[in-house]
């Protein structure tokens, strides 16, 4: 049975916190809390926080063992961009996109 968490609206850009993604999934849990925590992107915090909120939700919703839980799939979508100008010379302005992130977490039993 899977299991998700969804983080929505962080103020991260998706391509910084693509990047960590290919270590965790398809990992045990534990293993992946690991790799997160002594990770020193901003990121790491921010994802080990969602796959957190997804084991609590596989044990206490779906009463699922949490030894046995593997990350299954972990994507990241792009959310909505703060447009903010700065000043620029001549007069001019600059744009600049602030984007935000939407992470999902999703977990399941390993099936050994």
């Amino acid at each position: 049975m899977d299991v998700k968490a969804v983080t929505k609206y962080v103020r991260i850009s998706p391509y910084k916190v693509r990047k960590i993604l290919g270590d965790i999934k398809g990992k045990p849990v534990e293993l992946s809390l690991n790799l997160l925590k002594f990770m020193p992107q901003k990121a790491a915090g921010i994802v080990e926080k969602t796959l957190r909120s997804a084991i609590a939700n596989a044990d206490h919703n779906a009463g699922l063992d949490v030894d046995s839980l593997i990350v299954s799939n972990i994507t990241v979508d792009q959310g909505p961009s703060l447009k903010r100008f700065r000043a620029r010379a001549r007069g001019r302005g600059a744009r600049i996109l602030k984007k935000s992130s939407h992470i999902t977490v999703v977990v399941s039993e390993d099936r050994v």
